[in-house]
């Protein structure tokens, strides 16, 4: 299982839930907490959930927030969780989420906050913070990590500071273990 708290309440939650499907082995739950989407909150929630359910051995637990207006403080604190166990991940986008789904169609070098959802627009026309599974097929996914691996060379330690996306290694890990199941 892939237990990830999300910063966003709808977008992320709407990708990362397309992995699942009914003849997988592999199961990715996505948490939230609804208008409380600070880094620490995201911190907050997972913790909680790890004490309550507990985390097996092979799970992975991940941490997936965008840069926004986050101090580096509130993100180190994120990093420094991700350091704790093994199977305790961080993934970061700068400037946000729609960097990485914007990957999936080009390499869009440096972008703004806003320039990330206009360009989005050019492939996804409706696109207001909600997409389908048919706009991400598999070869796009792997276009983008392919795309944020070049980006991210060498490989960030804590977290990309410039435009970048660690989500990659995130959807890389779930596909690896969908092929190995």
């Amino acid at each position: 299982m892939f237990l990830l708290s999300v910063e966003g309440e709808k977008t992320e939650q709407q990708y990362f839930n397309m992995f699942n499907d009914r003849d997988s082995l592999v199961h990715v739950r996505c948490l939230s907490k609804r208008n409380k989407n600070a880094p620490r909150q995201a911190l907050k929630v997972i913790e909680r959930h790890i004490k309550k359910e507990g985390l097996r051995k092979n799970d992975e637990a991940w941490i997936v927030v965008d840069s926004d207006q986050w101090i580096d403080e509130q993100l180190k604190e994120l990093f420094e969780w991700s350091k704790r166990k093994p199977n305790f991940y961080f993934a970061l986008s700068n400037p946000k989420f729609e960097y990485w789904l914007l990957l999936h169609f080009e390499d869009p070098g440096g972008v703004s906050f806003r320039e990330c959802s206009e360009k989005l627009k050019r492939y996804i026309p409706d696109y207001d913070k909600g997409i389908e599974a048919r706009h991400f097929p598999e070869k796009k996914i792997r276009e983008a990590i392919e795309r944020a691996k070049q980006k991210d060379s060498p490989q960030c330690e804590m977290w990309p500071v410039t435009t970048g996306t660690t989500v990659y290694r995130l959807v890389e890990n779930i596909l690896i273990t969908k092929e190995k199941l």
